[in-house]
């Protein structure tokens, strides 16, 4: 892991603590994420985050709903995918950004403790991951 992305995850981990964000974890996030922070804030203020918790495993997975007119759903793991476009083009491809705004909704998400809840069966999941 990079110093950037150290810094986020510490930054994140205050912010799981007070459950709030303050203008410094903003400057320092906005620093490292760039234009993708506020694409996330966006879909943080449309509760577009859901934890997805499969049962009996306790597996968890999060689909985030994307900006777009077609509300598409995006299967993520903060730490290292998500199915969008950009993840794969900016990501992955051109290396140009850390994360996605999909990867950072989530995490900031999880931090501020604001998912969507939602339980599914192990069926449900692997049916959901089988359309990745």
């Amino acid at each position: 892991m990079g110093a950037s992305m150290m810094i986020a995850e510490a930054t994140l981990k205050e912010i799981e603590c007070t459950r709030t964000v303050n203008q410094d974890q903003i400057w320092t996030l906005r620093f490292i994420f760039g234009k993708n922070l506020e694409g996330a804030s966006r879909i943080l203020d449309q509760r577009g985050v859901t934890r997805i918790t499969a049962e009996p495993s306790g597996r968890v997975i999060f689909q985030v709903t994307g900006e777009s007119r077609r509300k598409d759903k995006y299967v993520c793991f903060p730490e290292n995918f998500c199915a969008c476009y950009s993840f794969f083009y900016d990501v992955v491809k051109r290396a140009e950004q850390l994360c996605c705004k999909h990867q950072i909704a989530t995490k900031l998400a999880a931090s501020l403790g604001v998912c969507v809840e939602a339980k599914v069966s192990d069926e449900e999941l692997a049916l959901l991951l089988s359309k990745i």
